[in-house]
């Protein structure tokens, strides 16, 4: 006999990381550097650059168009980022896209709060 599978409900782990928009990578890499923040990936050419922080993540994301008026996004690890997004979706919380895994060994997708604030559920890949 099967049965179906038993749908858990998913776990909020913490908080993974904070990602913020810069005009201005070199200024910003270099900043975070001076203050003691070990750069992990990226750097002052890359359009993308993660630094540890404690056992977060600080990361900086290039903003050219327009205005900064993307403040950032604020990533949450979860037990299970295909469960979370079913309840976001459940919840009626849409996102732009389904779970994807990242280059960078995450699987993830975003949701936006009703202010507008970018939240992004994550989860280490294997």
């Amino acid at each position: 006999m099967n049965l179906p599978p038993v749908e858990t409900e998913p776990v909020i782990e913490g908080l993974s990381a904070i990602t913020l928009s810069t005009r201005d990578m070199r200024s910003a890499v270099r900043f975070y550097k001076a203050l003691g923040f070990p750069l992990l990936h990226g750097g002052e050419n890359e359009p993308f650059t993660s630094f540890a922080a404690g056992v977060s993540f600080l990361n900086l994301t290039v903003e050219m168009h327009g205005p900064i008026n993307w403040w950032g996004r604020v990533i949450i690890y979860v037990s299970d980022v295909d469960a979370m997004y079913r309840k976001a979706l459940a919840a009626g919380f849409p996102s732009a896209f389904t779970p994807r895994d990242a280059p960078w060994n995450e699987r993830y997708f975003h949701v936006m709060d009703p202010d507008g604030h970018e939240i992004s559920f994550a989860r280490p890949l294997s």
